[in-house]
């Protein structure tokens, strides 16, 4: 058995004396585990480093084995990050995210597409945070837990009026919809709306409303497992800065 692809490195880790394993994220086959032979050396150690663009050859006896990947660099993402420590905080958040979402060997191509432009837009640090945003949204709607901001749950009025979300549902509600039950709702950003650009302190409201709905509909999906600790840490380290 065997496939060759491109893929975004999410992991590696120490296999045995000089192996590692790797998870990487492809268009066609998903989030897939194999063993790199000499990840650990330094003509390969440099390269599988988180974020870095491969371009990958798996091969293995059956489908279902872990199987070797041969892997050579497209292009690293590592000296765009290091450079800032917020796009740092970001690439950690975004491999672990898919880490923690995505099964393995399912196909998610709409998703890797944009994990792919947002990884691409690291070291640009007035685009980032809403970019970022804007995925964590994307991921929300891949995994089955999107929001409906289209129109109003309560009466249907349209965008020029929304301001709220309802933490249950992830349906807007306009202002007048809301009425009293306002207390008892997420604000609505613009910046979730399209709206844009946006002030940081737009897209931290943003980042809690994405917050909520990761911790309470994705994590209860996948066993009610913690959200990765890499996702608050990029959060406080953006609003650290406001």
């Amino acid at each position: 058995m065997e496939w060759r692809d491109q893929g975004i490195l999410l992991s590696s880790r120490t296999h045995g004396e000089t192996s590692a394993i790797i998870e990487v994220f492809t268009p066609s086959r998903g989030r897939h585990a194999g063993i790199v032979r000499g990840g650990v050396s330094r003509k390969l150690a440099p390269v599988l480093q988180p974020g870095a663009q491969l371009d990958l050859e798996w091969r293995a006896r059956l489908e279902d084995h872990l199987g070797t990947f041969s892997a050579e660099l497209i292009r690293s993402r590592a000296v765009a990050s290091m450079g800032d420590r917020l796009s740092l905080a970001g690439l950690n958040t975004v491999t672990a995210l898919l880490l923690f979402s995505l099964p393995e060997r399912e196909a998610h191509g709409k998703l890797y597409q944009q994990t792919e432009v947002l990884l691409d837009l690291l070291g640009q640090p007035e685009l980032w945070p809403l970019a970022y945003l804007k995925w964590e949204l994307a991921l929300l709607e891949e995994m089955g837990f999107g929001l409906d901001l289209s129109a109003c749950a309560v009466n249907g009025a349209q965008a020029n009026d929304l301001s709220y979300i309802s933490p249950r549902t992830g349906r807007a509600v306009s202002r007048a919809g809301a009425g009293e039950w306002a207390d008892r709702l997420l604000p609505l950003p613009p910046c979730l709306l399209g709206h844009g650009p946006a002030p940081d302190e737009e897209i931290a409201e943003g980042f809690r409303v994405t917050g909520h709905f990761l911790q309470t509909q994705l994590a209860p999906e996948l066993g009610h497992k913690p959200l990765p600790e890499a996702r608050q840490r990029f959060v406080d380290r953006f609003t650290s800065r406001l």
